[in-house]
């Protein structure tokens, strides 16, 4: 038998995810190697840095993940609302609208037509959602499901420079924590694409990259504070 497995299940927590430890990763570290360069600093208070900001950033990343794919949720229900009220008060314009999306696709009108009946009286709604609106269950937006992998993964990734911090000798902390970070931002970039069926070179590239600018982004802005980061 031919099986076909594809990764559009996990788009939805993918994404926040793959956002989440990125995010994780940079913004920790940034301020784990702060804290850690400041005269006086003890393996205490680098911890304490590095909790309060995987705290703070988790609920942050878990607050905004929700409220966003919560907004496209309520759009899909509004959406899917006003269709069902057009099928109810409109059946044939909608019934035509439908023929019409498959003779666009290169089926013939009177095929259109009978496949177009068939998948209404099957499904009448989950059929337009599909073809009309472009909304599948496979791809619905699923907030708690968002949020709760935002948080997770911005913990997973945040908790690596806290560790690398408190580990490593004080005075290689900040060369230290910025290797750790970008291996884990090469890693992370890794899994992400493997996870997601894409080339894991390019995920793992594109992840560092980007994370390692922003890191240098941060050191600029500190930079003309005073602060070491």
């Amino acid at each position: 038998m031919h099986q076909e497995n594809h990764n559009t299940d996990r788009i939805g927590w993918l994404r926040a995810a793959v956002l989440g430890a990125n995010d994780g990763v940079v913004s920790v570290s940034s301020i784990v190697v702060g804290i850690a360069a400041a005269a006086g600093t003890t393996p205490g208070t680098i911890l304490l840095a590095g909790v309060a900001a995987l705290v703070a950033g988790a609920t942050s990343m878990a607050a905004g993940e929700y409220v966003s794919v919560q907004s496209q949720a309520d759009t899909e229900h509004a959406n899917l609302a006003k269709e069902a009220r057009e099928l109810r008060e409109q059946p044939e314009y909608e019934l035509q609208e439908l023929t019409d999306i498959y003779v666009g696709r290169g089926v013939e009108p009177t095929l259109a037509r009978q496949v177009a009946e068939q998948l209404t009286a099957a499904d009448a709604l989950g059929t337009h959602a599909r073809e009309e609106l472009g909304i599948t269950e496979e791809l619905r937006a699923q907030p708690f499901q968002a949020a709760l992998a935002s948080a997770l993964a911005f913990v997973a990734g945040g908790i690596i420079p806290v560790i690398a911090a408190v580990l490593l000798p004080h005075d290689i902390v900040g060369v230290g924590v910025t290797v750790v970070t970008l291996l884990a931002l090469l890693l992370l970039g890794a899994l992400a694409a493997y996870a997601g069926g894409a080339s894991i070179w390019k995920g793992a590239l594109r992840v560092t990259l980007w994370g390692a600018a922003a890191m240098a982004l941060s050191a600029l802005v500190g930079s003309f504070f005073g602060v070491q980061a």
